[in-house]
């Protein structure tokens, strides 16, 4: 009932692709079938067919039996995901069907022998996918330790997300029961005969693992902050033209991407309103920091309303006196200020307890407006101090 020709057209033993690794997992092929109708079974004698996409081409990715874990699964599957945007074939969004996560899971004592076979169709989430796999195995492992692992059948199961729990849907057919038979009208296609492959290979994108590998050994940013602009290609692209913008020096374009991953992330967290700055502004406040002029605590203050500045940020910066200051004698006043607001903090130094010079760095900074840098503020503090 689910196809109106009445017979499903799937490359069941001819596939386009077959073999190759993802993510540490091997693939045993990707074929090309039509989609079905969704058939819906509410209470009552009756079934609801919807046809709307039965028909539609539809790619399906087979891996071997490796994968051990819920986790290792979840992690496949969004590396799969990430793949097939990058090379633009698809959106692949679970939540509008895009996409979707069939898991066949089977568990058994001796690791040489696979237990009976069951399927959880159309996952729709990550998550639920991970959490499926993880209710089925504890299923399974309670009926074999209670002795019932015989009642373990082959079938197709769904996943109810309000009881986050699986049901059954239908017994599995074997190989032999779909009855397969060759199309008269699909002849075979030899792809080598149609495309020149090499230039196929050569037209590909960057993939999402050639990218993490690029990331780290030309800019060395942490394998955190890689993995955040790898699995989010418009947060990549706004990198990638900063670290063009600062001509891929390796220092500048470290310190962009902490600004990036831990301010800008930051920010757009606490309000979703809040709009990247243009990468040129993001890359003039990223050399005022490199070259000392401007100090990380004033950089954090001006991030939030940077898309408002009508002038530079050095500009702006020097409105309102948050250009890092260098001059050691006008630094000088301010520490001596410093100390002698805060005599009692003044006598634990000078009794041996040094550490209470931070407090006094702090003190400094909050008396220069964020403008001194904090080196040459400890430096001063400490030279006063003998």
């Amino acid at each position: 009932p689910d196809i109106p020709k009445a017979y499903q057209i799937s490359q069941y033993k001819y596939p386009f692709v077959y073999g190759g690794i993802l993510s540490g997992v091997k693939i045993t092929r990707i074929h090309l079938e039509e989609d079905t109708a969704t058939s819906k079974h509410d209470k009552g004698d009756y079934s609801l067919v919807d046809f709307n996409r039965a028909g539609v081409p539809l790619m399906e990715l087979v891996t071997e039996p490796v994968i051990k874990t819920s986790e290792q699964a979840g992690a496949f599957a969004r590396e799969l995901q990430l793949l097939l945007r990058y090379l633009d074939v698809s959106e692949a969004n679970m939540e509008k069907g895009q996409m979707r996560v069939e898991a066949n899971i089977s568990i058994s004592p001796d690791p040489d022998v696979f237990g009976t076979k069951v399927e959880v169709k159309n996952l729709n989430s990550f998550k639920a996918a991970e959490k499926a796999i993880e209710y089925e195995y504890n299923r399974m492992k309670k009926m074999w330790e209670e002795g019932r692992q015989n009642e373990i059948v082959q079938e197709t199961r769904g996943w109810d997300e309000v009881k986050q729990s699986t049901f059954s849907q239908r017994s599995k057919e074997n190989a032999q029961d779909y009855r397969y038979f060759p199309d008269p009208d699909l002849p075979k296609l030899v792809l080598s005969d149609l495309f020149d492959l090499s230039l196929l290979k050569s037209e590909l994108p960057e993939t999402p693992e050639e990218r993490r590998l690029r990331y780290l050994e030309e800019f060395g940013i942490k394998n955190a902050d890689i993995e955040n602009f790898v699995s989010d290609i418009e947060l990549s692209k706004y990198f990638e033209n900063v670290a063009k913008l600062l001509s891929l020096d390796k220092a500048k374009v470290q310190l962009a991407s902490n600004y990036i991953i831990s301010d800008l992330l930051g920010l757009q967290k606490k309000d979703a309103a809040f709009v990247f700055p243009k990468e040129e502004t993001f890359v003039e406040l990223i050399e005022l920091l490199s070259k000392g002029e401007l100090s990380s605590r004033a950089a954090k203050d001006l991030l939030p309303e940077i898309n408002t500045f009508k002038k530079t940020v050095k500009e702006i910066a020097e409105e309102r006196g948050l250009m890092q200051k260098n001059d050691a004698e006008a630094l000088k006043s301010i520490g001596q200020t410093v100390l002698g607001n805060n005599e009692k903090v003044v006598a634990e130094y000078k009794s041996g307890k040094e550490s209470v010079i931070m407090f006094l760095v702090g003190q400094f900074m909050k008396e220069s407006k964020g403008s001194a840098n904090p080196q040459m503020a400890k430096e001063i503090l400490e030279g006063l101090l003998k």
